[in-house]
């Protein structure tokens, strides 16, 4: 049942970031080496808390209330979760053509002539035989005052990211799962059991990755999906009720939030690009999560239209500041575009006030700034220039400072 309680995300969460940031240069140096097999796990891990406690300080430094670990464990914001997960199998080289070519970025991979690739696919009944984010969650935990550890932010993979991929037919062992439904509802039960561990350590607020809806947005897909003879809007709602059976039955004072994302690889490069119009009622309305992290730094995005379909019970996080480039947006460019967006929501339903619809909005950048370790091209010097400058419209568009 979709969450109708009181909106969770109140001030000093109206500036926000997604949650992966740059990694500190002895860390990209430790992971190369890793990578390279030059250095043991226990060394890159040792480097790890380090870049993990430099970057909480990074984020109280700048004004930031939420604080994420910037993801300094994981190469990619994937990984950690599928390949943890009994019944799953990493496939190290997989042939391109179990790939979906309608899927934007998969469609690069057949275009650059790539012919096999890595990922996972589920041979066997799905168990969460162990955590995937709790002992992140404990080592950030000890490295803020009790009172603030409620502040911390987890970020987490979509259940649906590899499905995507694969598709239907080639995501898991028929045999093992009939169809979709028993598939997610299995991925379900492992996400709701790690929720629940969280809560339990104090973990008030868990934010989803998902770079598939968007995708849903993109011509491109849709017709290609079409001439493939896959129904977008029934594998639309499949992924709606695919993250519904992972956040139900939730606790009234933990917040879930989703990022939908287009694309943030190596350089900051972008997957696709479409309105949010083809997917804004169902998801604003259908997907059971309080807030709802929208990339809007480009006009990649469309319009703030869609956001007249948001309900009174729950929140955008407006991604006004891009992280796939060093220029530094103003305070003035902000405050304007949330009065577009404030503008958009009062002509929808229900019905409500500009104060209202304020209410209901926060600002934050438009994705992590290092989806992969790599990193986007930026320093640390821009990218807490960037941070800084959403506390400070946040603090002038909300509290007149």
């Amino acid at each position: 049942m979709i969450n109708s309680g009181e909106l969770h995300l109140k001030p000093p969460f109206r500036a926000e970031h997604i949650g992966s940031l740059l990694r500190p240069p002895k860390l990209v140096q430790k992971r190369k080496q890793f990578e390279d097999k030059n250095c043991t796990l226990e060394e890159l891990q040792t480097s790890e808390d380090e870049a993990v406690a430099h970057i909480v300080k990074l984020q109280q430094d700048v004004g930031m209330k939420t604080i994420t670990d910037g993801e300094m464990r994981r190469a990619t914001f994937f990984e950690g979760i599928f390949d943890t997960l009994e019944g799953m199998t990493v496939l190290p080289h997989r042939s391109i053509t179990s790939f979906k070519q309608y899927v934007p970025h998969i469609g690069l991979m057949y275009a650059a002539g790539i012919k096999e690739a890595e990922t996972i696919f589920c041979n066997g009944k799905i168990k969460r035989a162990k955590s995937f984010r709790v002992n992140d969650f404990k080592f950030l935990k000890s490295l803020v005052p009790d009172e603030d550890s409620k502040f911390i932010k987890i970020t987490i993979c979509s259940p649906t990211w590899y499905h995507q991929r694969h598709g239907s037919d080639l995501t898991y062992d028929l045999s093992v799962y009939n169809n979709d439904d028993e598939y997610f509802d299995d991925l379900g039960i492992a996400y709701r059991a790690e929720i629940k561990e969280l809560y339990d350590l104090g973990c008030r607020h868990i934010q989803i990755d998902d770079p598939t809806f968007c995708y849903f947005c993109s011509d491109s897909m849709i017709s290609g999906m079409e001439k493939a003879g896959v129904c977008h809007e029934k594998l639309l709602d499949t992924y709606i009720r695919a993250i519904n059976a992972c956040t139900q039955d939730r606790p009234e004072d933990l917040t879930i939030s989703i990022h939908m994302c287009r694309g943030n690889f190596t350089g900051g490069i972008y997957f696709c690009e479409g309105s949010y119009d083809r997917i804004a009622t169902k998801l604003f309305n259908f997907l059971d999560v309080d807030v709802y992290y929208l990339e809007y730094d480009t006009e990649r995005a469309g319009d703030f239209t869609p956001l007249k379909h948001l309900p009174a019970n729950k929140i955008v996080v407006l991604g006004l500041v891009t992280t796939k480039n060093k220029k530094l947006e103003t305070l003035e460019v902000l405050h304007a575009r949330v009065n577009e967006a404030v503008d958009a929501m009062t002509q929808g339903s229900p019905i409500r006030s500009r104060e209202t619809a304020l209410n209901q909005l926060c600002i934050s950048t438009q994705c992590g700034f290092a989806s992969v370790w790599q990193a986007n091209p930026m320093t640390e010097h821009e990218e807490k220039a960037k941070l800084r400058v959403l506390v400070e419209a946040a603090q002038k568009i909300w509290n007149g400072n």
